[in-house]
């Protein structure tokens, strides 16, 4: 009988090159389950221990630090497996000194850097839909998949500086002129820049902005791009 969530394995060869596996190890390796993130732009709990990080050396010790308990991600206990980790996720293991968390670094989608304990309980969430709901409250879509009610003046493609895990809004960073961005996907992932002008979609182009990167304007579409502060970050994110 086929599990609902489809399959729980993946050739190794089908698997994206962020995720640090060998390609000529077993035939198959694990999946990330249907979640928060996109399944191409995330990483396996169990995967992101063993060959990420390297602080496994097989599924099995995985499993045990997974399934112990061990890892919270974005200040919550996960113990699946298969839990996909996500661009600015934070990711903190009991008895490992570094808290962790996945940017876009080196021209690559996804890398852990180690971050200040201190800020660990904040994340950039990039708003990605705003609907009206009963009593026409306002609720925010982000990128990682989570919703919030919120009164706050943001659009979408602006991001939120949030405290983790309660979603409070510390700060909202808009998608304008002047703002630093990184690009989140692309040959460009992991490379810095300011926006010097927004371009406004059309029937065919998509909403883009022209971001100055190493002294050259590059036009990028808003969807590959997050504002991360106006002068310097607003946290760590290199």
């Amino acid at each position: 009988m086929v599990s609902i969530s489809g399959s729980k394995k993946l050739k190794r060869q089908m698997a994206p090159l962020f995720w640090g596996i060998t390609r000529k190890d077993k035939r198959f390796v694990v999946t990330v389950k249907p979640g928060g993130h996109k399944k191409d732009g995330s990483i396996p709990t169990a995967v992101f221990v063993r060959d990420t990080l390297k602080l496994a050396n097989s599924l099995r010790e995985a499993k045990s630090v997974i399934y112990g308990g061990k890892i919270k991600v974005d200040g919550i206990t996960r113990k699946s497996i298969h839990h996909g980790l996500g661009l600015m996720d934070v990711i903190e293991m009991q008895g490992v000194p570094e808290v962790y968390r996945l940017v876009p670094k080196d021209l690559t989608v996804l890398k852990p850097i180690a971050i200040n304990e201190s800020e660990k309980t904040k994340k950039l969430l990039k708003v990605t839909k705003k609907v009206t709901i009963k009593d026409k409250k306002t609720q925010l879509g982000f990128h990682d998949g989570r919703n919030l009610i919120s009164d706050t003046k943001v659009k979408v493609g602006d991001t939120c500086l949030v405290q983790i895990p309660e979603m409070k809004i510390l700060d909202v960073i808009k998608l304008e002129k002047g703002a630093q961005v990184i690009v989140t996907s692309g040959i460009n992932a992991g490379r810095m820049g300011r926006i010097s002008e927004i371009k406004e979609g059309t029937f065919v182009l998509p909403h883009r902005a022209l971001v100055d990167i190493d002294n050259r304007k590059i036009e990028i579409p808003s969807h590959s791009i997050m504002a991360v502060g106006k002068d310097k970050p607003v946290i760590q994110i290199q």
